[in-house]
């Protein structure tokens, strides 16, 4: 069953409450609806400053999903080391990083052609 824009919508700002609940840094939003073939319409990626708060930000946004809406991530992968946890909601990825791991990876620059949202949020 695919969810409607007004689920994704709301699935979003749950997500990104999430994120800023436990201080969660550099928030972005990639739409990649208008790509072609991609494996979901949009990646949510922030930051954490080490192994724990990068749990703690996963553990929040899974939290906070679940209590609002009843949902939860199709997938979660990268828990056992914590450098980066990709939590899968079918129609939202959410990238959780340390910051060394997201500028190797640069996932915002390999998908350019995405619409980028910078999410402004309290923590810097």
């Amino acid at each position: 069953m695919q969810k409607t824009q007004a689920n994704a919508d709301e699935l979003i700002a749950l997500i990104l409450q999430g994120i800023e609940e436990v201080k969660g840094v550099d928030i972005s939003l990639l739409d990649l609806r208008e790509i072609e073939n991609t494996v979901c319409d949009y990646f949510i990626i922030c930051n954490g400053t080490s192994n724990t708060h990068v749990n703690a930000i996963v553990g929040s946004v899974q939290k906070i999903v679940s209590k609002a809406i009843q949902d939860k991530p199709w997938h979660v992968e990268g828990s056992d080391n914590s450098e980066w946890v990709l939590m899968d909601y079918v129609n939202v990825v959410v990238h959780v990083f340390q910051k060394q791991v997201r500028e190797y990876y640069d996932i915002e620059g390999l998908w350019g052609d995405a619409k980028f949202i910078e999410v402004q949020n309290s923590v810097k």
